[in-house]
């Protein structure tokens, strides 16, 4: 699932792929926000992490849980 943060005073957002699951990636931004200056925190697909402090997190986009075919099968 690609995750997309954005971050305040930040032109470019950051773009996660992840093997959470949308209710998962939601659970971890709830504990971060009701934390006393907490760290949002996501794993990607390669094992790396991603730390944003929620003080400067401006949003966060949850893609899909799948991915839509591509292509043009049986449009024949």
């Amino acid at each position: 699932m690609e995750i997309k943060i954005g971050v305040r005073s930040v032109h470019r957002e950051l773009v996660v792929e992840t093997d959470l699951s949308a209710e998962e990636v939601e659970n971890e931004l709830g504990k971060a926000l009701a934390a006393d200056r907490g760290i949002f925190s996501l794993t990607d697909v390669k094992g790396r992490r991603v730390l944003v402090p929620i003080s400067s997190l401006g949003f966060i986009e949850i893609g899909e849980e799948e991915a839509r075919p591509v292509g043009f099968g049986g449009t024949l």
